[in-house]
């Protein structure tokens, strides 16, 4: 595996520059493209146009430039088949094809999934969307709040409701049938028992027929402090978390993750590529809250920093099925991101606001852009997640003091960010 290789990474947000930083830093790689990529990633290689829903475009630049590996970053192209379309023409893809990325790409297939093979999560039933009468007289019969109700299909992290009441849960069903931005994803609904609990992400990666857990970190989803407010895309991360513990992480790994990957084997929809498990972790053991076929954003930026093996050698030997040759080492710190974010997200936003600071960071301290652009020469914002800041420490405490010291460098108008990022953790440790 000494011959280095043009690898081609689809994606142009937060994950896509973590996971472009690490790509770069292998002694594997000869030339690195991203696509449409941010000027982040362009410090790590070089971006290119190319749609991310034109598979036959990106193959034709698989061709021209002699690329030996493509990382699919986002979860859409996965659950669209551009993993198919790309294996049949015989151009090596890192990521679940379209059967297998169902278990993000569908709410109901993943518990369907999960009942079947007898894996840990929260009792729920799906609904059409052409059943609003019964999933509101299921609600009212089962008469227990908080009660979870979640749109089927991909909704960029926003399909989920935890509902206090039946008020509530009216409102949030509505939305669904009307918001145009919900409505495709909400074909089908699934209505789900709360877990009372906290919540870790837990990243694996399997070639299909082996597995290897990669990390754990957990993220902060709601936009306010406390865990108040809508869900977003992330607010932050933290990771190693200490809520899961090394026998905890054993535990997924036999309740969770390998019945999950041995099942869809003898299925015959073997699962290569990332396994994201979203836990709850419950009186009664870690559950599942959900999967997704793809690394988190923003726990892909906390990741990233602590692998010590070759991300590259990761993904080839996954690629080709020989992923029992290689451990998966990290290093011993703790890192901490912080999402900066633009005024008014998750709801409207302006974009175009210069961004300042950047050169007075650290050098200690990783800046992943997220929601970024260039125009008239100047950094400006251009999405609801502008920047990720990852600060590191031989303690959670140290990575958390780091982020925010180095982030008060950074500013542009209407900048948002969350203050309590990795509380939890700091509480687990001082307990």
């Amino acid at each position: 595996m000494s011959e280095k290789k043009n690898i081609l990474l689809i994606g142009k947000g937060g994950r896509e520059h973590a996971l472009a930083w690490a790509i770069h830093r292998s002694p594997l790689v000869n030339q690195l493209y991203i696509a449409p990529g941010n000027p982040g990633t362009a410090q790590c290689g070089t971006n290119v146009v190319l749609p991310m829903d034109d598979f036959s475009v990106i193959s034709e630049f698989i061709e021209e430039h002699d690329i030996e590996l493509t990382v699919v970053g986002p979860e859409k192209p996965l659950v669209d088949g551009i993993v198919d379309y790309l294996e049949a023409k015989n151009h090596p893809v890192f990521g679940p094809n379209k059967l297998a990325a169902q278990l993000e790409g569908s709410k109901s297939f993943a518990k369907n999934v999960m009942q079947k093979f007898n894996v840990p999560t929260a009792g729920f039933e799906s609904f059409g969307s052409d059943e609003w009468d019964k999933i509101d007289s299921y609600i009212k019969e089962k008469n227990k709040f908080p009660i979870v109700i979640k749109a089927d299909g991909l909704a960029a992290g926003k399909g989920v409701f935890i509902c206090k009441d039946q008020n509530e849960a009216d409102k949030r069903l509505k939305r669904m049938r009307e918001d145009p931005s919900l409505r495709k994803a909400s074909q089908t609904i699934v209505v789900e028992e709360y877990m009372e609990g906290e919540e870790v992400s837990v990243f694996a990666i399997s070639d299909g027929a082996h597995v290897r857990i990669l990390s754990q970190a957990q993220d902060h989803k709601r936009i306010g402090e406390g865990d108040t407010g809508l869900n977003t895309g992330g607010m932050g991360a933290y990771g190693p978390a200490p809520v899961l513990d090394e026998d905890g992480l054993q535990n997924v790994y036999d309740s969770i993750v390998r019945p999950v990957i041995e099942g869809m084997a003898k299925e015959g929809m073997p699962y290569k590529g990332v396994l994201y498990c979203g836990l709850m972790i419950t009186d009664e053991g870690p559950k599942v809250v959900e999967f997704n076929c793809r690394f988190g954003d923003p726990e892909c930026q906390v990741l990233m920093p602590r692998l010590k093996t070759d991300l590259v050698q990761i993904m080839l030997l996954t690629e080709s099925g020989e992923l029992d040759q290689i451990e998966i080492e990290q290093n011993d710190n703790y890192y901490c991101c912080v999402v900066l974010a633009s005024g008014g997200y998750p709801g409207s936003y302006e974009k175009g606001k210069v961004i300042k600071g950047l050169d007075l960071v650290s050098s200690d301290t990783i800046v992943f852009h997220s929601g970024t652009a260039i125009k008239a020469d100047k950094l400006v914002t251009d999405g609801g997640r502008v920047l990720g800041i990852v600060g590191s420490g031989d303690t959670l405490k140290d990575a958390i003091d780091n982020t925010y010291k180095e982030l008060k460098t950074i500013s542009f108008d209407k900048m948002y960010y969350r203050r309590d990022i990795g509380q939890k953790g700091l509480h687990h440790l001082t307990d």
